[in-house]
């Protein structure tokens, strides 16, 4: 049974680390947990708020849009281009991925053209209407996946819905068979609002242990000793930091973000890494200073001590999953805090929980995906 996965992945108004490994995560736990019975399919799909971007010419869609990160961008874009083309060889290289790309105008089309079973919604902040609205691929709206999907990980983020947008986001609920939410702001509300089974599920790169990153994580990348910085916004007090620590303990600062004049500074600018490489830059960093929600996860898998400082978009995810971690002293706002060693061995053991609670959600999931094949073959 093929099962294909849409999420937020191939068009990104910038290429994402997190967005890509959640995904290949996501395909690896669904093919293992089958025994060789389910295959992900990365869906080649693209919303229809981000039909109009391209990565490569980002400056309409970025973020911020004042004149200092405009001209930051177009400093990077050597970078960006190069980024750029090792996602897409990702992307082509590491997935069973379907032969078409589906739009709104064309997904009616797309069980004749790929013989999908049914569809996995998420992860990431598909359900977060500041970003995408509701898209009727992300809630599971097209014809060819109503009553055949689940959710898995599916992130509202920190939404901000207006009293116009709750009707159609309570009937697109209604399209899933199981929703696993990766944040628990919204569970009451979406339990209440559906008769399927809802719970609260860790993001998908968290389903997997460290060793099973080996395959596709890249040689170390620097000789000697850095502090890795990885900014997903510009933070004054995240890079004063980083400087700071990295100034105390003879580190080079290794920097991924668009800030390509710290170049300057002695700043390594690494925003042309691919996932590979990425993997490679947190895995062998003695400290990693960021504001994003993956690169948290995997200074976790990799056991790394880390900072993660507050960004306006991601302070629920992030809050939400250091607390469950016991590492909430890891949040930084002023970079003054001083957190405390960490102890991983408590913090294997939180992962390890909710990692068995994880997987049972998203076996019986699929389990129901695969009875209502079942029940809908030919006799």
């Amino acid at each position: 049974m093929r099962f294909g996965t849409v999420s937020y992945n191939l068009y990104g108004n910038f290429t994402n680390y997190g967005s890509a490994l959640q995904t290949w995560a996501l395909h690896q736990a669904v093919n293992r947990l089958g025994g060789g019975r389910w295959q992900a399919v990365l869906v080649d799909y693209c919303p229809e708020i981000l039909v109009d971007k391209d990565v490569l010419n980002p400056f309409k869609a970025m973020w911020d849009q004042d004149e200092e990160s405009q001209r930051m961008c177009r400093l990077s874009m050597p970078a960006i281009r190069e980024n750029a083309a090792k996602f897409d060889r990702f992307y082509r290289e590491r997935f069973v991925r379907t032969r078409k790309k589906y739009i709104a105008s064309n997904f009616a089309d797309i069980q004749q053209d790929e013989g999908l079973s049914g569809y996995i919604c998420g992860s990431d902040t598909i359900f977060c209407p500041d970003e995408f609205g509701i898209d009727d691929g992300y809630f599971a709206n097209y014809n060819a996946m109503k009553n055949r999907s689940i959710a898995y990980a599916a992130s509202f983020g920190d939404p901000h819905f207006t009293r116009e947008m709750l009707p159609a986001l309570d009937n697109r609920l209604k399209n899933f068979l199981a929703i696993g939410l990766r944040e628990s702001s919204m569970l009451a509300y979406v339990r209440e609002r559906t008769q399927a089974p809802v719970k609260r599920v860790i993001d998908p790169t968290l389903l997997l242990s460290e060793t099973d990153y080996e395959p596709i994580t890249e040689g170390p990348q620097e000789q000697e000793p850095y502090l890795l910085l990885y900014a997903r916004r510009y933070n004054t007090a995240m890079e004063a930091y980083a400087r700071r620590l990295a100034r105390e303990n003879g580190w080079r600062v290794v920097e991924i973000s668009l800030r390509a004049t710290n170049a300057e500074m002695g700043h390594r600018m690494r925003y042309d890494a691919g996932v590979e490489e990425f993997l490679s830059l947190v895995r062998h960093a003695r400290y990693v200073v960021t504001n994003s929600y993956h690169a948290l996860i995997f200074s976790v898998q990799f056991q790394r001590e880390f900072a993660v400082f507050c960004r306006e978009q991601s302070d629920t995810k992030i809050g939400e999953l250091l607390s469950w971690l016991g590492l909430a002293d890891r949040r930084m706002v002023s970079g003054e805090e001083r957190p405390q060693p960490i102890d991983y061995g408590a913090v294997k053991d939180a992962i390890e929980r909710e990692r068995a609670v994880s997987r049972a959600f998203l076996l019986d999931a699929l389990g129901r995906l695969s009875k209502l094949e079942k029940e809908e073959a030919p006799r």
